[in-house]
């Protein structure tokens, strides 16, 4: 909020001409006005499907808006965070663990998950808009301390279900952080992450005792009832998007791959 300041300016002259002089009136009216922080566009992409995506900057924050629609900000990533917690309990005891994240945002979860884990573990991140890496590159970079120049992590430009496919019984964890969760609005085509083949390939590319973590921006029963037909063993964990702080309430799924499942 600011204070506007109103100026009446009012000029008369007194004396001859040797005697002038001007006589300003200022009349302040003051009001309360909200200040409108100029957006920037710093990059725009298409995805494969068509979805535009653009990264803009308004004073620090970053956001990455799809077709119009504010999809992530790096004011909140709390949930985020709390997806590589969970995902990397068992993980992070590991001397070698194995992990897939797919979707790279902002780097989040990323830089989350790396903070977790051991000097020999290795991260793969599956992202198919190139763009978006590129950011991580440039202007998103230091925003999560630049988790890509990490030597543990080795980025696919592809789409996660292909990595998930091409890849069995290798992860020990599978994190996805794929458009708003299994309620996907950015990407139609993400849809295929999430139904029985989706979760059957994810289920196939885990070892024994892996988890497979979703993020999700809202509950979704038909989900989790989909996981759990899909033989895993399910955990559902509620968090806000700013943790303590607050901010709205996100979901994340967990099913663990646990022996003779």
């Amino acid at each position: 909020m600011a204070s506007f300041a109103k100026y009446h300016l009012a000029a008369g002259r007194f004396g001859g001409p040797s005697d002038e002089r001007s006589i300003f009136t200022y009349v302040f009216l003051s009001c309360n006005i909200t200040l409108v922080k100029p957006l920037e566009l710093l990059g725009q992409a298409f995805s494969r499907d068509g979805t535009v995506l653009k990264l803009i900057r308004r004073s620090d924050e970053y956001i990455i808006v799809a077709n119009g629609k504010s999809l992530m900000s790096s004011r909140m990533h709390g949930s985020e965070e709390a997806l590589a917690t969970f995902a990397c309990r068992r993980a992070r005891m590991l001397e070698q663990p194995s992990l897939l994240i797919g979707g790279l945002g902002m780097g989040f979860t990323l830089r989350a998950t790396l903070d977790l884990l051991p000097p020999n573990a290795m991260v793969i991140v599956a992202e198919m808009v190139p763009a978006v890496v590129e950011w991580n590159r440039g202007p998103l970079g230091p925003l999560a301390g630049e988790p890509l120049k990490d030597t543990r992590v080795r980025v696919e430009i592809d789409d996660v279900a292909v990595t998930l496919s091409s890849c069995r019984g290798q992860f020990d964890a599978v994190l996805l952080d794929v458009d708003n969760g299994p309620a996907a609005f950015t990407a139609s085509n993400n849809a295929g992450l999430y139904d029985d083949r989706g979760i059957a390939a994810a289920f196939a590319a885990l070892k024994i005792d892996g988890v497979l973590a979703v993020w999700s921006a809202r509950e979704d029963r038909k989900f989790e009832q989909r996981l759990r037909h899909g033989r895993f063993a399910v955990e559902v964990e509620r968090v806000r998007g700013r943790l303590k702080k607050g901010g709205p309430r996100h979901t994340i799924f967990l099913g663990h791959k646990s022996p003779g499942r």
